[in-house]
């Protein structure tokens, strides 16, 4: 607390120890007025794989290493061999010239039985099992002939099997198969464990060993965790952007993301390592790797199912600036661009074109309907502008309809931003992506950032934000109440000015508890459990509220940013037909608002008030309390030209009222 009022006396805040015996507030918002148009992309998603968010993530593949292709062929697994034979099991590699998935198992038995061979895999920070779930169990494999069978089991912490079935395969010769089977758990466990031991005599190769939960995400096989794309899902976000971040750059041009890689058979997927897998040295993650199982095309359909638009971000040729700051030189830029070109007719091209037949060949003939794409991640400099100007030539000369997102760095001010930000104006930009990590009282001090940005040319994108209570890279950030308060205020100015700022998206999106590079995060999961943060629930609640138009809200003819420690946004939602007010008070005291509806129309005699509030700055959301700050709805009487209302302390309060038709 004594932080917070360090934080408001700094931001020159002086009503917020004062007594609650105070003169009413007055508010007015010109209701017939629009001043812009918001548009539907405002509130959105900002995807990378960080913090396992991908495989052990929203991923819902169980197996750690199915196709043995870490850097350590067998992290993950474990041997158990009873008596011990040299050779049973080894690791061997494909014939072949650059092979995606060359690593394969072979397994030599001799007259094995249930305690001789075996190999469990511990899954991502164990696997999450769910008492009553089927299971589909799957393997690619190839066998000189009969004879082995194999025995799948999921075992708990206590060594008990909590779910089994076997497999027999049944396919002989020289070529691989696959065979599936599909078994039911009877428990439930968080950090269970997949082991297979084998029956009989012969010799078997195993690949792509995998085991998926039946409850994905429309319950598609392979496909993803049900749980957290709901989270999503109730957002309503406007636009997805993926699939980061620094994973597109990469620490160097070999590690960066290659799309055409990510896309058509998951075993023709070539596995890399996540360059958070060695980013920082007190959060090493040595078995974090990109399988690809979801992909550009997966990328795409997620973005279908819950209605947001694709925002792809793609290479420049520039690798992260902060690790090798490898280049692709200029006159070796075109396999770049054409990357970019291609992506472009992948999401929307037609069947008949190359990379749209490849689209229609994996399940989806409709174009993806893509209209904006990001060049580059957080990249500077001299260098990043003269790459962009031939990505903005060649785009814009096959496609002048798509939207290009360009970096302005890593910082919301200073020298670099500032010669970005005049040279992308002069060259026309699209978007701007502003990206800002801060402690809460910058969130405060600068949410009237945009109110003097020019109101055309160039649109910002605010790509990443996240207040930080501690310190940027810090292990102990936490999503408190301050963090997500401070936002909240920081985003009624976007949606004030939403004739500047067109898309805006928190950073980054999920973390698993047991498995995490970086914090604060929007969603924290474990094997089982998903929740929304405190700053889960602002972002949700803007972009469920956002409407259409943006109204004038002033207080003695000033916008209302800071004011009376208070700071607000209005809009007009054209399909309901209601007016939306949404009201921040950072004080420590209730606030006595009135607020007049100024204009010719009339709205009903009472409203919805939806409402986040803690008295406790630092409480957090949790596990065991996933909903302890989270919205609680209530009604609110209105007068005939004006609300009267108390804003509790430390709230935010979104006020919605039905706009009443004119009398023919």
């Amino acid at each position: 607390m004594r932080f917070f009022k360090h934080l408001l006396t700094s931001f020159l805040i002086v009503s917020c120890f004062v007594s609650n015996a105070q003169n009413k507030i007055v508010l007015s918002v010109q209701t017939d007025k629009p001043i812009a148009d918001i548009q539907p992309t405002m509130w959105g998603i900002f995807f990378e794989d960080i913090n396992m968010g991908a495989d052990g993530g929203i991923y819902a593949e169980l197996v750690k290493n199915r196709s043995f292709e870490f850097i350590k062929p067998l992290m993950g697994w474990k041997i158990d061999q009873q008596p011990f034979k040299e050779g049973a099991i080894t690791v061997l590699a494909k014939q072949g010239v650059n092979l995606p998935n060359p690593r394969f198992l072979q397994v030599k038995t001799n007259n094995a039985i249930k305690g001789n061979l075996s190999i469990t895999n511990e899954g991502f920070r164990g696997m999450g099992i769910k008492n009553g779930l089927a299971y589909d169990f799957s393997l690619h494999y190839r066998q000189p002939k009969t004879g082995v069978k194999l025995h799948i089991e999921l075992i708990n912490t206590a060594k008990e099997i909590i779910g089994s079935t076997i497999l027999i395969p049944n396919e002989t010769g020289t070529e691989w198969h696959k065979q599936a089977i599909r078994f039911k758990a009877t428990a439930t466990a968080l950090k269970a464990q997949l082991r297979i031991w084998f029956e009989g005599s012969g010799t078997i190769d195993l690949d792509m060993i995998s085991l998926f939960p039946t409850d994905t995400w429309k319950n598609r096989p392979g496909g993803m965790r049900a749980d957290m794309i709901q989270l999503l899902a109730d957002m309503k976000p406007g636009f997805i952007r993926f699939p980061g971040g620094c994973i597109v750059e990469g620490f160097d041009l070999a590690n960066r993301y290659q799309w055409k890689k990510t896309i058509g058979p998951i075993e023709e997927r070539e596995l890399k390592i996540n360059r958070w897998n060695i980013e920082f040295a007190h959060r090493p993650t040595p078995d974090y790797f990109q399988t690809f199982g979801l992909g550009f095309f997966e990328y795409f359909q997620l973005a279908e199912d819950i209605g947001a638009e694709p925002l792809p971000i793609i290479s420049c040729g520039m690798a992260c600036q902060f690790n090798s700051a490898e280049l692709a030189p200029l006159d070796q830029i075109d396999p770049f661009v054409q990357d970019a070109l291609d992506l472009i007719e992948f999401a929307n091209g037609k069947i008949t074109s190359k990379w749209g037949k490849i689209r229609n060949d994996m399940g989806h003939p409709a174009p993806f309907n893509l209209k904006m794409l990001g060049v580059g991640n957080e990249n500077w400099g001299p260098q990043y502008l003269e790459r962009l100007a031939v990505f903005q030539k060649a785009i814009k000369g096959k496609y002048p309809q798509i939207k290009i997102v360009n970096s302005s760095g890593t910082d919301p001010d200073g020298a670099r931003f500032d010669s970005l930000n005049v040279a992308l104006r002069k060259m026309n930009a699209d978007f701007i992506d502003e990206h800002y990590y801060r402690k809460p009282e910058w969130f405060l001090q600068n949410a009237n950032r945009y109110d003097h940005y020019p109101r055309n040319g160039s649109k910002i994108f605010a790509g990443e934000y996240a207040a930080q209570s501690d310190k940027t890279v810090s292990v102990n950030n936490k999503n408190t109440w301050l963090t997500a308060l401070s936002e909240a205020a920081f985003m009624t100015g976007l949606e004030r000015n939403a004739a500047v700022v067109q898309l805006a998206s928190y950073a980054p999106l999920f973390a698993h508890i047991d498995a995490w590079q970086w914090s604060p995060d929007l969603i924290w999961v474990n094997n089982l459990q998903s929740y929304g943060t405190t700053d889960y629930y602002v972002q949700k609640l803007f972009a469920t509220n956002k409407g259409h138009k943006e109204l004038s809200i002033m207080q003695n003819n000033a916008v209302v940013s800071g004011q009376d420690s208070l700071f607000a946004a209005a809009s007009i939602d054209e399909i309901t037909q209601e007016l939306i007010v949404k009201l921040v008070n950072v004080s420590n005291v209730k606030k006595s608002i009135n607020i007049s509806l100024d204009g010719s129309k009339s709205f009903a005699s009472q409203g919805k008030l939806l409402q986040l509030q803690n008295d406790n700055l630092q409480q957090t959301n949790s596990f065991e309390q996933p909903f302890l700050i989270s919205p609680k709805e209530s009604a609110i009487e209105i007068g005939t030209k004006n609300i009267d209302c108390a804003l509790s302390p430390y709230s935010f309060s979104i006020i919605r009222i039905k706009i009443l038709a004119k009398k023919q």
